[in-house]
């Protein structure tokens, strides 16, 4: 018989975390980090940003909403994966805001696909979330 003593007498099951969900988390943590370390420097493998203050902030709080997803993801609660997708969706928000106001420059076809590419890796993260639903508790 299991001794429950720690956890108040409630059946506790082991956290397995699907390898996939793993490395979304880390791939997500990492751009997250890009994106704010973008913010500031402007420049990310030749990818140039604008140098204006607004964007810097706008940039470092997508960032940290893309970084804050990846943590709550890892976390393997339904709670927080919901929140993490509201953030991602901030996250893809925030993009389309900052390349319609020219705050995100779309002037040469490097900007152009990366402010492209990166928005739909976004909302992959997003779906993967949808798709591996039943892994979270």
């Amino acid at each position: 018989m299991m001794d429950n003593k720690d956890t108040g007498g409630r059946q506790t099951v082991p956290l397995r975390r699907p390898w996939d969900l793993i490395l979304v988390s880390g791939f997500t943590i990492l751009a997250g980090f890009a994106e704010i370390v973008t913010g500031f420097s402007h420049k990310f493998f030749g990818i140039t940003t604008s140098d204006v203050a607004l964007f810097t902030i706008a940039a470092t709080g997508i960032g940290l909403s893309y970084l804050a997803s990846g943590v709550l993801i890892l976390t393997m609660k339904k709670w927080a994966a919901t929140v993490a997708v509201v953030l991602l969706s901030i996250d893809i928000a925030g993009r389309i805001l900052l390349a319609a106001t020219g705050l995100y420059p779309t002037d040469t076809a490097k900007n152009t696909f990366s402010l492209i590419a990166g928005t739909l890796i976004v909302a992959l993260v997003a779906l993967n979330i949808g798709w591996k639903w039943k892994s979270f508790a």
